[in-house]
């Protein structure tokens, strides 16, 4: 992977949506709602703080975490989609 996330930056590829409900409903691909879960595939080197040092992430590459519905900003890498999000708007690690 060539895509490198700048400052306190974390690249998330979303896990699959169910297709199937817990109770056997099978979910079509227009009802789904967007993943709200996903795993790390890289991290920024931090945020500065105001006397220039780095903060580091709390986030790894390879964490399963849960970010906010609407979070990020969602790009196309080879057939691949991921999100670039901030290290804030990651609400948990799984």
């Amino acid at each position: 992977m060539n895509i490198k996330p700048l400052g306190d930056r974390v690249l998330v590829q979303a896990l699959e949506a169910q297709e199937v409900s817990k109770s056997g409903i099978i979910i079509p691909d227009t009802a789904k709602e967007r993943p709200s879960e996903g795993r790390v595939v890289a991290v920024g080197p931090g945020r500065l703080k105001d006397d220039g040092k780095r903060v580091t992430p709390e986030v790894r590459k390879g964490d399963k975490v849960l970010y906010g519905k609407y979070s990020g900003t969602e790009i196309q890498h080879g057939d691949k989609e991921y999100l670039i999000l901030r290290e804030s708007d990651i609400l948990a690690v799984l």
